[in-house]
């Protein structure tokens, strides 16, 4: 097969998360079923396959004030570089625009050249970082509880829209916390293979980086988070904490700008969230 002439893209129902969770485990990532459910029942997952297989999938999650986020682009090792990605980005850009939606996506650097020409503009840069144990033998802060409703309020800021949907289904996981420390609210969660620490919103680095030392030192890891760029002292803070960074991602938007963040997040909910 050299071209995507013939591939026939699908939508994906709820049935098809075990087999996109071994897409997402093939490439490393770290979604659970659970995170494959979500995007099945609330958004938009295209998908290819080769007799039963699932070969190919692309998922496009909408958000409020005509938002929403192109994601989970995954295809098999051995249907690679045949245009399956592009052909299945197409699709959750042509559903976007029936719907008159912005959308945006966190690219890895190969992707990031893929999308570019498709006419999506480069926004801010991410950092994904990881920690297998916490360092040293000081006592944890003490975190209080945050309640569902003013995280969610504090992401809205932060992103210029509202994920309610998302945040509050987070929060409702068995494991999952919406911690708090001073000024500081982080929401933790299972992935596959780590803990996902994020959103991080504060109102200064200092209390981001106390609120993500507590939580490594009440909890068993890894732990991943995935670091605004910009937020130069707290990235530099993790890192002499033991973080090591793993990859860049780069945010892109495709479409008009739609929304002003008042408050940037410290770290973001993971890159096929946003």
């Amino acid at each position: 097969m050299a071209d995507t002439e013939h591939v026939n893209v699908v939508e994906l129902g709820l049935g098809d998360a075990p087999a996109g969770l071994l897409l997402s485990t093939e490439a490393h990532w770290n979604q659970n079923e659970a995170d494959w459910r979500f995007f099945l029942s609330r958004g938009i997952v295209f998908g290819v396959r080769a007799g039963r297989q699932l070969v190919a999938t692309a998922a496009l999650l909408p958000y409020a004030s005509g938002n929403a986020w192109i994601s989970m682009v995954l295809v098999t090792a051995n249907w690679r570089r045949r245009g399956i990605a592009t052909k299945l980005v197409d699709a959750c850009l042509n559903a976007a625009t029936r719907r008159g939606l912005t959308t945006w996506l966190d690219a890895t650097p190969d992707g990031a050249t893929v999308y570019g020409p498709l006419g999506f503009t480069p926004t801010l840069q991410l950092r994904r970082l990881r920690l297998r144990a916490a360092l040293g033998v000081r006592i944890a802060p003490s975190l209080s509880a945050c309640s569902a409703a003013d995280f969610v309020a504090r992401d809205v800021r932060a992103m210029g829209f509202d994920r309610g949907a998302l945040l509050n289904e987070f929060g409702g996981r068995t494991g999952s916390r919406i911690v708090a420390l001073e000024s500081a609210m982080a929401l933790v969660r299972d992935g596959r293979t780590a803990r996902h620490i994020g959103p991080i919103l504060a109102e200064t680095h200092q209390s981001a980086l106390r609120l993500v030392d507590g939580i490594v030192r009440s909890e068993q890891g890894p732990w991943l988070l995935d670091a605004v760029h910009s937020q130069e002292d707290f990235l530099r803070g993790l890192t002499e904490c033991g973080w090591t960074i793993e990859r860049p991602f780069q945010r892109m938007r495709f479409g008009r700008p739609t929304t002003i963040a008042a408050e940037p997040p410290f770290a973001v909910a993971g890159p096929e969230f946003g």
